[in-house]
């Protein structure tokens, strides 16, 4: 329903307030393009409300849908001039709730599946031996059908993320729980840190494990100094 507003902010949250609206712009910000990739972003949203949102932005003028020339039934999702100017408001909001919203209530929203997906897309090859390298993150505490992980790095190839076993030889083991991996990713605490509590073990190619913290990027608003606790 409309708030029958002429005012901007009226008008704008009409169209950006919807449920999963702006955590779907953030996947779009971040550069996901296709439904799947968008899917792994929001895993908790249904595929039948996504492609609604999807579409009630593509009406608003700030998503353009492009069939794929090779795969005409793939689809690619590009924010227009109008989406690309909502990104700093993203950023802003993201800001926001890393500044204000308590650690606690961050840590009651452990979600393996979005984790590991934010990790992937800001994993930095760069330090990586020129070849392909397996990494395995085992979170002890889950139950068997998620605690096991792989991050496969390959040289000019984007970063994949299997959540069954590729069969390719380990790298490197990480093996952690799901809050201790999360709070190190958000910047509550630090990988040392969890080292010294034993909350974190590093097994496998020494090399990696010293270079862990170039290779393994935190979540941008993870240097956002935190002003509750």
């Amino acid at each position: 329903s409309s708030y029958n507003q002429f005012c901007p902010v009226a008008m704008a949250a009409e169209i950006l307030c919807s449920r999963w609206t702006l955590v779907l712009l953030r996947e779009l910000v971040v550069g996901s393009t296709r439904f799947n990739e968008l899917r792994r972003g929001v895993p908790r949203m249904s595929p039948a409300l996504l492609s609604k949102r999807l579409k009630d932005l593509e009406a608003a003028g700030i998503v353009t849908r492009t069939a794929m020339p090779d795969e005409p039934d793939v689809f690619e999702y590009r924010l227009t001039e109008a989406g690309k100017d909502l990104r700093p408001i993203i950023e802003a909001v993201g800001v926001w709730g890393q500044r204000w919203v308590t650690t606690e209530a961050t840590l009651k929203n452990l979600d393996p599946n979005l984790l590991m997906w934010d990790i992937r897309r800001n994993i930095n090859p760069a330090p990586m031996p020129r070849r392909r390298t397996t990494i395995q993150f085992i979170f002890g505490d889950l139950q068997k059908a998620q605690r096991n992980w792989w991050l496969i790095v390959e040289p000019d190839k984007d970063v994949d993320l299997c959540a069954v076993d590729p069969g390719f030889d380990i790298d490197l083991y990480l093996s952690t729980d799901l809050r201790t991996m999360t709070e190190i990713w958000m910047g509550y605490t630090d990988i040392a840190r969890a080292k010294k509590e034993g909350r974190i073990a590093l097994t496998g190619d020494k090399r990696l494990e010293a270079d862990l913290r170039t290779w393994l990027k935190l979540s941008e608003f993870a240097k956002v100094e935190k002003l509750v606790a």
